[in-house]
C-alpha cells in the first residue's frame, strides 16, 4: 500500500480532467471495444437439404466461421442425395486482410493511448522538455486518425462482403444436391451480426476521438505557443508606433487650430467695445459698436 500511495502521490492526475488527458482515456477504452467486438466474433449459419430419398436427407447442417474470416478455409460435409454420399463444401471468400488491419490498428492505438496517459500523469516535465514530446504526440495522433478512418472504412466494406458470403440462401446454391430437381434446400437461420456491426461503429467513434484530439495536442506544441507569443508583440509595436503620431484632431504646432480664424494685425477692439478697423490709409471707420455713425452725431 505504501508503494502504491507513493506512485499515486508522484503523479499529476489533474491532467485527466483536461480534454487532452480525458480524451486519451476514452481512446484506449473505445479501442478495447473495437478489437474485442471484431477479434472475438464467431458466427454460425444453418441450412437443410431434403432429398427425394429421405434416408439421404440432412435437415440441419451447421456451418461455423470466426475471425479472421478466411471463409475459403471453412468446410462442412453435405449430402449429395445419391446413395448417402457426401461432399465437402467450402465457403467462398477471404476477408482476413481488412479484419486483421482493423484489429491491428485498434491494438496499437490502445497501447499508444495507454502509454500517453501514463506519460501525461507521471512524466509531464519530460513530456514538455524541448517541445519534443508534444510534437511526437501530435504527429502520432494525426497518423492514427487517418489509420482509423481507413481501417474502419475497409472493415465496413469487408463486413458487407462477409454478410453476402455467409448468407444461407447463397450457401445452398453452392451445394450440388440443391441443383437437382426434386431435392429441396432451405435456410434455417443465419448469423447474428450485432457484434460486428458494433465493431464498425466503434471504429468510426475512435476516428472521431483521435481527430478531435488533434487540436488539443496541437495546443501543447511550440507551433501554437509560438504564434500566441508573437501576436501580442506585434500589437504592442503597433501601439507604440501610434503613440508617436499626433492626434487626428490636433493641428501641427506651427499652424493655428482649424476652428480659429487667423489673427489680423490691422484690426483691434477699443475699450468701449467698438470694433476699430485700420485700413491701409490710416483712416478710422465711421461706425462704432455703441454710438452708431460718427458723422450723424456731429451734425446733431
Amino acid at each position: 500500500m505504501e508503494t502504491a500511495n507513493q506512485i499515486v502521490s508522484g503523479g499529476t492526475f489533474q491532467v485527466l480532467k483536461l480534454p487532452l488527458g480525458f480524451i486519451r482515456v476514452l481512446e484506449w477504452i473505445f479501442a478495447i471495444f473495437a478489437f474485442a467486438t471484431c477479434g472475438g466474433y464467431s458466427g454460425q449459419l444453418r441450412v437443410s437439404v431434403a432429398c427425394n430419398d429421405k434416408m439421404d436427407s440432412n435437415l440441419s447442417i451447421g456451418i461455423n466461421f470466426a475471425y479472421p474470416f478466411r471463409l475459403h478455409q471453412v468446410s462442412v460435409e453435405v449430402p449429395v442425395c445419391e446413395g448417402r454420399r457426401q461432399e465437402r463444401l467450402y465457403l467462398v471468400g477471404d476477408f482476413s486482410s481488412s479484419a486483421q488491419f482493423f484489429v491491428t490498428i485498434a491494438v496499437f492505438s490502445f497501447l499508444y493511448s495507454l502509454m500517453a496517459t501514463v506519460v501525461y500523469i507521471f512524466y509531464q516535465n519530460k513530456y514538455r522538455e524541448n517541445n519534443r514530446g508534444p510534437l511526437v504526440d501530435f504527429i502520432v495522433t494525426v497518423v492514427f486518425s487517418f489509420l482509423w478512418l481507413v481501417s474502419s472504412s475497409a472493415w465496413a466494406k469487408g463486413l458487407a462482403d462477409v454478410k453476402v458470403a455467409t448468407d444461407p440462401d447463397e450457401v445452398v446454391l453452392l451445394m450440388s444436391a440443391c441443383k437437382t430437381q426434386g431435392n429441396k434446400c432451405g435456410s434455417i437461420y443465419g448469423p447474428i451480426w450485432s457484434g460486428l456491426n458494433t465493431s464498425v461503429v466503434f471504429g468510426y467513434l475512435n476516428f472521431v476521438l483521435w481527430a478531435g484530439n488533434i487540436w488539443f495536442v496541437f495546443k501543447e506544441t511550440g507551433w501554437h505557443k509560438g504564434g500566441t507569443q508573437q501576436y501580442p508583440d506585434r500589437i504592442s509595436e503597433k501601439q507604440s508606433a501610434g503613440f508617436n503620431q499626433p492626434p487626428y484632431n490636433q493641428p501641427p504646432y506651427n499652424q493655428p487650430p482649424y476652428n480659429q480664424a487667423p489673427y489680423n494685425q490691422g484690426s483691434s477692439f477699443n475699450q468701449s467695445g467698438g470694433y476699430i478697423t485700420q485700413g491701409d490709409f490710416g483712416q478710422q471707420s465711421d461706425y462704432s459698436q455703441v454710438g452708431g455713425p460718427t458723422s450723424f452725431s456731429n451734425q446733431m
